[in-house]
């Protein structure tokens, strides 16, 4: 059975302390699974599970956020709903549960999307809140982690410093790199390409991330994120705030409910690589997936990898030999910003709308996540 997208939004992404701090996750997402419900004019009551991912699920984000949004937006009490954490990746797991949920057969409608508020909820703040129980790192007394990894450090930060020296990637080629990405997200903003997927919130009506007056002279100046290293602020994601959410249906609800598909999941699949290195997986989980897809690299006309550290990008793309012209299109994270839990179907969104602007077939997610996964989803422009 098959699992289709019939429309994708997200707000625009905003900058920490921007126009979307202050909002409460709960009516973030409330505000894009309203937007998607009334764009496919689906009932509210129809709808079987809302599905959401989230990072540091506290504060305002605990409680099953999820369950909150739906609640919070005054839809029907009897539609459940729950929140999925695989990292950067939540939400884009999110639409994989529920494709799985339509494709087969338990489900008919399903909400996918994530929300962070990260101006809020600090990044990381579930695990440093862990130190006030006596667990310096989420891995602290475990004896089989250690036993494993020893006393390695696990950061992301470490991550993409790694992954430069593994590949060596200088600090130039990062930057023109990020360069790169605020240019094409500043030219898909001004050429109107977001519109159809952004659903503005109060004053924040635009990505709040791109920088007009960046410069590779500004970046150069910048201090590296560790000494002696290779990896800037410039050449890193926006630590941002945004939600987005996508609505998925099976072949029974395309039919009962009249809707027309955007797409349909073709291929979705999840892997993991060394979680010290972390940052990496996106390459074995995108051969992965095109080998079970049937599909060569040359197949796939778009692809979205989120733009974590511009290492991880240059990385993946040296060993994939994916054309660099088919690859984050409109910019990335660098640029946009990443909005942990909302990041997944926020580029899901924008690779469908990208898709129809240039008139492709396939195209390609991956994300890299904590603890050394990635999703991988492939899609087909129907």
């Amino acid at each position: 059975m098959d699992a289709y997208l019939i429309d994708a939004v997200r707000t625009p992404v905003g900058r920490r302390g921007g126009g979307l701090a202050s909002v409460h996750p709960a009516d973030l997402a409330g505000h894009v699974i309203i937007a998607v419900l009334q764009r496919t004019g689906v009932d509210p009551a129809a709808v079987d599970d809302v599905v959401l991912g989230c990072v540091d699920t506290l504060g305002p984000q605990a409680g099953d956020i999820a369950r909150t949004a739906w609640l919070a937006a005054g839809l029907p009490e009897e539609v459940p709903g729950v929140t999925v954490d695989r990292q950067c990746g939540s939400s884009q797991q999110a639409l994989h549960f529920a494709a799985q949920a339509v494709a087969s057969g338990t489900a008919d409608l399903v909400v996918a999307g994530g929300v962070q508020n990260m101006s809020a909820v600090p990044i990381g703040a579930a695990m440093t809140v862990g130190e006030q129980f006596g667990f310096r790192t989420p891995f602290t007394g475990s004896v089989g982690w250690e036993k494993r990894y020893g006393g390695e450090e696990i950061s992301q930060f470490r991550a993409a410093e790694l992954i430069a020296h593994r590949w060596n990637l200088s600090r130039l080629d990062m930057e023109a790199y990020a360069l790169r990405s605020h240019h094409r997200a500043l030219a898909a903003i001004d050429g109107g390409l977001f519109e159809r997927e952004l659903v503005p919130l109060g004053d924040c009506a635009v990505d709040e991330g791109p920088r007009r007056d960046t410069s590779a002279a500004r970046m150069a100046r910048l201090p590296a994120l560790t000494e002696g290293g290779r990896v800037t602020a410039a050449t890193a994601s926006q630590i941002s705030d945004g939600a987005s959410a996508v609505l998925v249906a099976s072949g029974r609800g395309v039919r009962s409910h009249g809707l027309t598909p955007r797409a349909r999941v073709h291929h979705l699949s999840a892997r993991g690589a060394d979680p010290v290195l972390m940052l990496t997986a996106p390459i074995p989980a995108t051969a992965y997936a095109l080998n079970r897809a049937g599909l060569r690299i040359d197949d796939i006309d778009l692809f979205e990898i989120n733009e974590a550290f511009a290492s991880v990008v240059l990385a993946w793309l040296a060993e994939t030999g994916a054309d660099p012209e088919r690859v984050n299109v409109h910019g990335g994270a660098i640029a946009l910003g990443h909005p942990l839990g909302a990041t997944g179907t926020k580029l899901c969104a924008t690779l469908l709308n990208a898709l129809e602007q240039r008139g492709g077939r396939y195209g390609l997610q991956v994300m890299c996540e904590g603890g050394g996964q990635a999703n991988v989803t492939i899609l087909e422009r129907l």
